[in-house]
């Protein structure tokens, strides 16, 4: 059984309705060094009912996160620079990287989740139409 990494997001977040992608990659070093495989876009529901599929039977990890539609250079370094800040109040609040994410010997929580169904390719087909159309309207 592999991994699932994602935000847990309150009912009410703007990011559920944001395309989101998959990286596929090794769970451990024992898998070997290659190269991750990035899918999607999808919309959130898709993404995380593939991860969760493919991860249940193989020693895999699967990070799902939200795609952000940034369209220019002034978009993308503002929010470089706001992630860049956030992160900074956060060693600011909890102190260095072992405070944040707990001793070494706390092990991360870790729930085992039976994967949802997968979507089937048409319903996947029918989310990206939904997602350039998202893509493609201005805001």
């Amino acid at each position: 059984m592999g991994a699932l990494v994602t935000l847990e997001l309150p009912d009410d977040s703007p990011a559920h309705t944001m395309p989101w992608i998959i990286t596929f990659g090794p769970l451990g070093e024992q898998d070997g060094e290659w190269e991750p495989v990035v899918c999607g876009p999808y919309e959130r529901a898709h993404a995380l009912a593939l991860a969760e599929t493919v991860v249940a039977d193989e020693e895999l990890m699967a990070v799902v996160e939200p795609l952000l539609t940034l369209v220019t250079v002034d978009q993308i370094r503002a929010e470089i620079a706001a992630t860049q800040a956030a992160s900074q109040e956060d060693v600011a609040e909890y102190g260095d990287f072992e405070d944040l994410v707990g001793g070494a010997d706390d092990e991360p929580e870790q729930r085992h989740v039976e994967p949802s169904p997968p979507p089937s390719p048409d319903e996947v087909r029918a989310g990206m139409a939904r997602i350039a159309t998202i893509l493609t309207s201005p805001p």
